[in-house]
């Protein structure tokens, strides 16, 4: 009797060369070894030579590699489900047929399964050619992770080891209606029902590509599909998982995903009809599973784009789209130590929207902060010797601005914070010393704050950075004042015990830096030469 391979890679095809070929010689060339590996490769009615080259590998694999041809179905549910008859081994793993292996992937899999009893193996996977994927549960390698307590709901792709005896029993199939997200339906379930989920992060497994035509099924759906796909899927999940803080974990997936990338920056370019079809559709699943819960563990920006989808309030919802593509993030209400973001519908009374949904409640906001911080002026006053500086810089946030404050920073930004923009400082951070007492003014829409201080100059060898320092909902904030590509005022000189020059300029990153510096000083052995000249000098004339 012939001994089953460990394990079966299904691979669902349809006009994928040239990807294919390298998909395909990643498989083959698996260290786990030929006699341990069945490949069955379902070609989709595909036509490009996507089948030619499937017919080529079983040729030359007859043992291994197993192909089907069949009409095209229209997405790659069947062929996956086509493939799960015919296979063998007492594992199945599933691989896009654009997408490839790392080397030693299949054995490693295959024996985490083993040595845990691992009904559900996830191995890294990591993105190519910009494609994203979401690494936040590969941080460590973990022999029996929940899929309620871990980062497992945002990797849902079928991309891991199943054992074929867990799918078997409980006849899990891909639902064959769906063109996008066919995988997660399987995923979700094998994930309910598994014994044992390990995850393996110390190793590369999975390679996905995103083609340079951008042309993975992912990204050619339409809102209205993948909005029916979202509806299946949730419906799906809430069939196996109880209402209450288990399935919330797993819908804040697609709360956060799949029905908010349906309005992000292309919703306003939508037609009217579609708009309001999408609303519709997420307001449907908004009023059955949009907890309480669910909703303030949420990030403001996607909470009040759902609330406003939910609530069919389609202008306001285009226009905080438009809004916030165009300008940035909206400014920030303080009161009684909270922080609400001024998104339309904020307060308004024909829409009746909580406050609880616009407030910041334990997300760090240094990017929406940094959106609107920027340099209104900067000139020079005179007094005394040492120039002042007189600066005006506008801040996003209004109401109980107290404590807003500029001060000058001798240090770099880490770099953590270059991209979001700014920081959120832990608790206890030593801050740099205020560059002067505020006056705060309201903008004219009462929106934000404008701090205008001036700035003592000191005759010192510095190069300071102008930064905001900000609090708001109980944590400090430092976030670098951009010029914005205003006008910045011409250098000075004034003279201390040497003269000295300060500049006000915009650094690489557009941040403003003050920097002050002698013009020149003498150096240590100039002086030391000067001294013994004149030394010698006085010898002679007293001699």
């Amino acid at each position: 009797m012939t001994t089953p391979p460990d394990v079966t890679v299904v691979v669902a095809v349809y006009n994928t060369m040239p990807y294919l070929t390298e998909c395909l010689n990643s498989l083959v060339k698996q260290s786990i070894g030929l006699d341990r590996l069945e490949v069955v490769a379902v070609d989709d009615g595909s036509t490009d030579d996507s089948g030619a080259e499937l017919d080529r590998f079983a040729a030359r694999y007859p043992g291994t590699v197993k192909v089907v041809h069949q009409a095209n179905s229209g997405g790659p549910a069947a062929p996956s489900n086509r493939a799960l008859e015919l296979a063998t081994g007492r594992y199945v793993y599933f691989i896009g047929s654009d997408d490839y292996l790392g080397r030693e992937a299949l054995e490693r899999l295959v024996a985490c399964a083993d040595k845990n009893e691992s009904d559900v193996v996830v191995g890294k996977m990591v993105g190519t050619n910009g494609r994203y994927v979401h690494q936040a549960l590969y941080k460590n390698n973990d022999p029996d992770v929940s899929l309620y307590e871990s980062a497992l709901p945002f990797t849902l792709a079928n991309t891991k080891l199943f054992r074929r005896e867990l799918v078997e029993r409980h006849k899990l199939r891909f639902p064959e209606d769906m063109p996008v997200g066919s995988d997660q339906p399987f995923t979700i379930e094998a994930c309910v029902r598994a014994r044992k989920i390990s995850v393996l992060a110390d190793y590369t497994f999975y390679y996905a590509v995103k083609r340079g035509d951008a042309s993975n099924i992912t990204y050619r759906a339409n809102h209205l599909a993948r909005l029916r796909c979202a509806d299946a899927i949730m419906k799906h999940a809430a069939g196996l998982i109880e209402a209450g803080p288990e399935r919330d974990a797993v819908f804040k997936r697609h709360f956060t995903w799949e029905l908010a990338k349906l309005i992000q920056d292309d919703f306003p370019s939508l037609d009217p009809q579609t708009q309001r079809e999408v609303c519709a559709g997420i307001a449907t699943l908004a009023d059955e599973y949009f907890t309480e819960a669910l909703r303030d563990s949420m990030d403001v920006k996607r909470r009040v784009r759902i609330a406003l989808a939910q609530r069919g309030a389609v202008a306001e919802l285009v226009r905080a789209i438009s809004e916030e593509a165009k300008d940035g993030a909206p400014p920030f209400l303080l009161e009684d130590g909270r922080a609400f973001a001024r998104y339309p519908g904020f307060r308004d009374a024909a829409l009746g929207l909580p406050d609880r949904l616009f407030e910041v409640t334990g997300e760090a906001v240094p990017r929406q902060l940094a959106d609107g911080t920027g340099l209104v002026s900067a000139e020079w006053e005179q007094s005394g010797r040492e120039p002042v500086l007189r600066l005006a810089v506008r801040v996003p946030v209004a109401g109980e601005t107290d404590s807003a404050v500029l001060r000058l920073a001798p240090k770099a930004m880490p770099k953590s914070a270059d991209k979001p923009g700014g920081r959120r400082l832990p608790t206890g951070t030593e801050l740099p010393a205020p560059a002067g007492e505020p006056v705060r003014t309201a903008t004219p829409d009462g929106t934000a704050t404008v701090l205008t201080t001036t700035v003592p100059i000191r005759a010192a060898r510095a190069r300071l950075g102008v930064r905001a320092y900000l609090d708001v909902a109980g944590s400090t904030y430092e976030i670098p004042v951009t010029t914005r590509g205003l006008p910045l005022p011409l250098a000075r000189r004034w003279r201390a015990n040497v003269p000295y020059r300060v500049s006000v300029n915009a650094n690489a990153k557009g941040r403003l830096v003050i920097t002050t510096a002698p013009l020149w000083e003498p150096s240590p052995g100039v002086g030391r030469r000067l001294r013994r000249t004149l030394s010698r000098v006085k010898r002679k004339v007293t001699r």
